[in-house]
């Protein structure tokens, strides 16, 4: 790793990726290895995550195109030097904010999105100027396979390389010294990061995990609320860091919302949602257990039919949850939604601010007061 490492930063001092027309060339390598790649890149994704093409193909590759067309278009604005008002002290100077590259980036990245959380800030970093390493999640490890076999094809292989491996490899990496760490992951590996990173006052940028609560009030339109819901909580097979977790609402709208959930549904995956295109599996058996664990003592309302062997688990729906039960303690990252009741929104918002701040917070809510003057502090 440290060999890697020296490489990179050697590679990065030698002045290459500075210039703009470099930087550019870099980003329209990796657009063209988008296009030319894609059914590799999704024939990838179905093997780790069982996604289909169209999800596949929105979500890990149609923004990263947008993405390279939009850095592409204004890196000569972005990297200008940008003129600053001058003062008493400054009037007789040439004053300008002149933006540098910070060095060698190490970019970290998830299995839940294995590709597009890999690349996203490889974007970012490369028309920055830096120079990047890149190591994405072992435990998507077509994906990561791929990854490591494409870029060399395409970027410079000194400037931007690809370390696979699962902790060990990890660890060492984060040993290393570097000018800016990302992370996309979960708290406690988020916490490993920041120590690492703290003992070469490096930057970081965390992007993690939470429990991100639904409101639904009585006062809404039920069957959009819930077919939003449905959406964002079973898509990936609820492998999502800004999911929905769970719901919150009146005990008597509890019954109704199950209902317009359980016929979204139907519409989405049909009467076999296993046999569905669009559906999703879980990455792995240890995370299918994990998952499975959480249903343990729970009232299931709908789903909970599931395959180890092929790491399925149907879209479930809990009624009657208990604030304190296991469920509602971590992040579910699985399609399991759990319904807490609540007798009103003061309750729910007091539920809310209890725990530790997610993501997101959803709202659904015909009364403004209630969606924009809720108190919430998420």
């Amino acid at each position: 790793m440290e060999k890697v490492v020296a490489r990179a930063r050697a590679a990065f001092n030698s002045g290459r990726s500075r210039p703009l027309e470099f930087r550019i060339q870099q980003l329209k390598a990796l657009e063209r290895m988008l296009k030319e790649k894609e059914k590799e890149i999704l024939a990838a994704l179905h093997a780790d995550l069982h996604k289909g093409g169209p999800n596949a193909y929105s979500h890990e590759i149609l923004g990263l195109l947008a993405e390279l067309a939009l850095v592409m278009e204004k890196l000569p604005s972005w990297a200008a030097p940008q003129p600053v008002k001058k003062n008493l002290m400054t009037m007789r100077d040439e004053a300008y904010i002149n933006f540098e590259p910070l060095g060698v980036v190490l970019i970290i990245g998830a299995w839940n999105y294995p590709f597009v959380l890999v690349m996203q800030p490889l974007i970012g970093a490369i028309a920055a100027g830096n120079a990047v390493v890149v190591k994405p999640s072992e435990v998507s490890e077509n994906t990561a396979k791929l990854v490591a076999d494409l870029l060399p094809q395409y970027l410079d292989r000194e400037l931007y390389p690809v370390v696979t491996g699962g902790v060990p490899e990890t660890t060492e990496l984060l040993n290393q010294r570097f000018d800016h760490i990302l992370y996309t992951g979960n708290t406690a590996v988020g916490k490993i990061v920041m120590a690492a990173a703290a003992k070469h006052l490096t930057p970081v940028t965390l992007e993690l995990g939470g429990k991100s609560p639904c409101y639904i009030d009585k006062d809404c339109d039920l069957s959009v609320a819930c077919r939003r819901i449905t959406w964002g909580k079973y898509m990936n097979c609820g492998q999502t860091c800004i999911a929905p977790d769970y719901i919150l609402c009146d005990p008597s709208i509890q019954s109704q919302v199950v209902e317009n959930i359980k016929a979204t549904l139907q519409e989405f995956y049909g009467e076999d949602v296993k046999s569905s295109p669009d559906y999703g599996r879980i990455v792995n058996k240890r995370h299918f257990k994990r998952v499975m664990g959480l249903l343990e003592g729970q009232k299931i309302a709908h789903g909970g039919e599931n395959d180890e062997a092929s790491c399925f688990i149907a879209p479930t729906i809990l009624t009657d949850v208990s604030p304190d039960s296991k469920v509602m303690e971590e992040e579910i990252f699985g399609p399991v939604l759990p319904i807490v009741t609540m007798k009103s929104v003061e309750e729910a918002i007091e539920f809310i601010n209890r725990r530790e701040k997610p993501l997101a917070l959803y709202v659904f809510s015909n009364n403004k007061k209630v969606g924009l003057g809720s108190g919430a502090s998420v």
